[in-house]
């Protein structure tokens, strides 16, 4: 089996699992049914498409950089002839969060998946269409198992936390994975099995948290001098090439 691992890292992010109309709240990490999710717009599926392809990649997180929960609010404007005109509605989201997400399953599934994510059909989100995903989202394909990876891999968590967790002594990251059929975890319902408008359907899965120590990673200092691939978001980027002073557009 191999793994292909995932940074999923935006400005928000937003991960529902048990939401209702007007509350929509967020688990504190990726869910499964949000990363399938994205899988599947990545590969052009329609809501009505089967999901049955992504039943044997095992999933789980790595909590690099935990992020804090915000709140938002809307209002839905309904019915003017209604007793209540408008709607107040909740939207919880994650601000500066960074996860290692990771599937394993069959080398060339999973080869077929990367592609899609690199040349992605529809918009991808990071579980709204509003949190699109930062730069670098594929990591690339692992030949070892989940665990392995998980436990492998280079911090992915930005400078700034890095230096703040370093600060606050911070020396262990969380993993949260499925569990192997010998292991007892705890159930969440969070494994689709439609996406349909007409009738969204989830089942449980068994989910296992444990710990994996800093020293253990990979140096992440080394690895981005290799890659050359930058971890922060910088907005202006785009425009470091042109010069849109006043000055330059009066001249």
């Amino acid at each position: 089996m191999s793994t292909l691992l995932l940074r999923l890292a935006a400005p928000m992010q937003s991960w529902g699992i048990s939401s209702k109309f007007n509350r929509r709240t967020t688990n504190m990490e990726p869910t499964r049914s949000g990363v399938i999710g994205m899988l599947a717009a990545a590969m052009g599926m329609s809501r009505e498409d089967s999901l049955d392809v992504f039943n044997p990649l095992r999933f789980g997180v790595r909590i690099d950089q935990p992020g804090t929960m915000n709140r938002d609010f809307q209002v839905v404007y309904q019915n003017p002839d209604d007793i209540l005109p408008t709607w107040l509605t909740y939207r919880y989201y994650l601000e500066d969060a960074v996860f290692l997400a990771g599937l394993e399953g069959p080398s060339g599934f999973l080869a077929e998946l990367e592609a899609a994510l690199m040349h992605p059909v529809y918009p991808l989100a990071l579980g709204r269409r509003s949190c699109p995903p930062a730069e670098p989202l594929v990591l690339g394909i692992r030949d070892v198992d989940l665990l392995t990876a998980l436990r492998q891999e280079e911090w992915q968590a930005s400078s700034w936390y890095q230096r703040k967790a370093k600060w606050q002594n911070i020396t262990s990251l969380e993993i949260v994975r499925d569990a192997s059929p010998d292991e007892s975890g705890y159930a969440v319902r969070d494994v689709p099995e439609s996406f349909s408008q007409k009738r969204r359907l989830y089942r449980f899965r068994n989910v296992i948290r444990e710990q994996v120590f800093l020293d253990q990673l990979v140096s992440s200092e080394n690895t981005e001098n290799e890659q050359g691939t930058p971890k922060e978001h910088d907005p202006m980027e785009l425009l470091e090439d042109d010069d849109v002073s006043i000055k330059s557009q009066n001249q």
